[in-house]
């Protein structure tokens, strides 16, 4: 591993300290001291940087759509501040009316005053002159109130639109900043790889993953069952699959994280259990091409979570072989959800996929069919099922090839990304 030293410290500087510069003097570039040797950083480190840079950016995206749908938003009818500008027109439209009545009355009144012959009838229209004429008064007096009330409305309307666009501009900046970030990492975890002289893992076109059966709208305070699908149509047997699912959400504003009130579990038929450091849901063995298996998810909201909150559920499956070879689905499926209010039901719509950008692409994973028994979830670890089974435990013997491999597919905070890929896949591009 002879990534150069001062390179490969930048790219981690950067994940952790925005401020920090990736460029490097050639000078400094090829100085190869024995002090810059022992001090660079390791594969595992760098590992760690990319996984820092892809929640950043993942966040950043998430961040941003809440943001959009923030401002979509102002355009409903209850929002609060244009319900108070629609209000607020309403009754200044309703002055206007009086308004108008207020002064044909004042014109009708002075018309009977030029028409009034005796001083009974003239000292008559004249007394029904002033009233008018104070009515009059009143009514424009209400109707200059009410217009103010419709510019303050309209102003406070505004400048909440201004200040939730400035935000996604902010927002829209800190997506390209951190895909710089994500980028800069992923190429000196690739180019340390290279430098090893190991095996890359090569992104798997056949092997899917999706989620089944996630309702749209799930209440806080509340517990929802639904399937991780995985189908192998790779040509071989992947000999230890690991299913990937990471929560992510945010409060209604979309500035804050929630992801502590959220709460995902899996389960092989012998109880619910926590995801590892990976976000593993177990492993299945000895999936063979032409097969499918479900993993049984459970996804369960705090009842303090906030109503009216988005969240996401990501989804993606890495795999290693016997023979060290290893890979995982290109691209992550994101399938989005929104937190309701506690006590309510959970919508009978599922989720639907929406594209996930990773390094290989901007596409959700194809819908995936069981292609047979899904009864690999309750499994044990033999390796002979058709359709793969789901080992009791979250990890394997595998692990230290996954690790050493940049895990092919690793959940990276708000999402999976895969790490590493093929040599010369920027020369074929």
């Amino acid at each position: 591993m002879q990534i150069r030293r001062i390179l490969a410290t930048a790219v981690v500087a950067a994940v952790t300290a925005p401020a920090a510069m990736l460029s490097v003097s050639p000078a400094f570039a090829d100085t190869k001291s024995a002090n810059q040797t022992q001090n660079k950083p390791s594969v595992a480190e760098l590992e760690q940087a990319v996984k820092g840079a892809q929640k950043a950016y993942d966040d950043a995206v998430v961040a941003e759509k809440a943001l959009v749908q923030a401002l979509t938003d102002t355009q409903v009818p209850t929002y609060p501040l244009l319900a108070a500008f629609n209000a607020a027109q309403k009754t200044a439209d309703e002055a206007e009316g009086k308004k108008s009545a207020a002064d044909k009355a004042v014109t009708e009144a002075k018309a009977k005053l030029a028409a009034a012959v005796s001083d009974e009838d003239k000292s008559a229209a004249q007394q029904a002159l002033t009233g008018a004429e104070a009515a009059a008064k009143a009514a424009a007096d209400a109707k200059s109130t009410a217009d103010q009330n419709v510019a303050a409305a309209n102003k406070a309307l505004s400048d909440a639109r201004v200040e939730i666009s400035k935000k996604i501009y902010k927002a829209q900046n800190a997506i390209t900043d951190t895909r710089a970030k994500k980028e800069a990492a992923e190429k000196a975890l690739a180019d340390a790889k290279k430098e090893t002289g190991g095996e890359d893992c090569v992104p798997a076109g056949g092997l899917t993953a999706a989620a089944v059966g996630l309702p749209s709208k799930i209440p806080a305070g509340a517990s929802v069952d639904f399937t991780l699908r995985l189908a192998n149509s790779t040509g071989r047997t992947l000999d230890q699959v690991f299913p990937i699912a990471y929560p992510h959400a945010t409060d209604k504003s979309g500035t804050k994280t929630v992801d502590h009130l959220l709460h995902l579990q899996w389960s092989n038929g012998t109880g619910w259990h926590d995801f590892n450091g990976e976000h593993h849901a177990g492993a299945v063995k000895a999936l063979k091409t032409g097969a499918g298996t479900d993993v049984k998810l459970r996804l369960t909201i705090d009842a303090s979570a906030p109503a009216q909150g988005t969240g996401v559920v990501f989804i993606n499956a890495d795999y290693t072989n016997n023979d060290g070879s290893c890979g995982g689905v290109p691209d992550s499926g994101m399938y989005p959800f929104q937190i309701t209010a506690a006590g309510s039901k959970p919508s009978t719509v599922p989720a639907k996929p929406e594209p996930a950008t990773s390094t290989q692409g901007s596409k959700s994973p194809a819908p995936v069919a069981a292609n047979g028994s899904t009864g690999g979830t309750g499994g044990t670890e033999g390796a002979g099922s058709t359709n793969g089974s789901l080992a009791k435990t979250g990890s394997s013997s595998a692990m230290p090839q996954l690790a050493l491999a940049g895990g092919a597919a690793v959940v990276l905070g708000g999402g999976a990304v895969y790490l590493v890929r093929r040599r010369k896949a920027a020369d074929n591009a």
